[in-house]
């Protein structure tokens, strides 16, 4: 493959990021603070999705080619 057709950016280990926290347990661990009554395994499971698109839209901005 072609030098030019690589890209080896270090920005692409930014996406470990949304894999690897998720997958700590003392994180979620509890029943409380409870945001609307949802304990907080629930909540935090949509701040972990909200964490992976913004991690992926950051990494894609910094390593999209440009023209």
């Amino acid at each position: 493959m072609p030098d030019d057709k690589r890209d080896r950016s270090p920005w692409y280990w930014l996406l470990l990021v949304p894999i690897v926290i998720p997958l700590l347990p003392f994180l979620y661990n509890s029943d409380a603070p409870r945001l609307f009554g949802f304990p907080l395994f629930y909540w935090l499971q949509i701040a972990f999705i909200a964490l992976g698109v913004g991690t992926t839209a950051l990494v894609y901005q910094m390593t999209k080619r440009r023209p």
